[in-house]
């Protein structure tokens, strides 16, 4: 029998607990790959997509510390357990939290040529 899974009830997910699962590159990463995923993922198809050379055990701490944030939530299929970030919820929680975040998240990964353009046009 495997253990059971603490989701956060919506009420629960705090502004601060948020904060501190995505203050991680590792976890904001693996997030924003939740976010182009709906279908969900699990650790090693994270692991594999980000290109991260680290263990499955480092891989499933991350989503555990997300998970009892409330950021995500996770189902086990079969052998697997599968996540996906817990959109609605945050977004009736913290209105503009996700976009905000993660808009200012794709914009520091551009490049720097990239991004002295789009603020150039941005500008002018």
């Amino acid at each position: 029998m495997s253990r059971p899974l603490a989701h956060p009830a919506a009420a629960a997910v705090t502004l601060a607990g948020l904060l501190f699962a995505l203050a991680d590159p590792v976890r904001l990463a693996i997030v924003r790959e939740l976010l182009r995923s709906p279908a969900g993922l699990n650790c090693t198809e994270a692991r594999a997509r980000l290109g991260l050379a680290m263990p499955k055990s480092t891989c499933s701490q991350h989503y555990r510390i997300l998970r009892e944030s409330g950021l995500i939530a996770s189902e086990r299929r079969g052998t697997e357990l599968v996540s996906h970030v817990r959109a609605q919820v945050l977004t009736e929680r913290f209105p503009g939290l996700l976009e905000s975040v993660f808009g200012a998240y794709e914009r520091e990964c551009q490049p720097a040529g990239r991004r002295r353009a789009s603020r150039a046009a941005a500008v002018g």
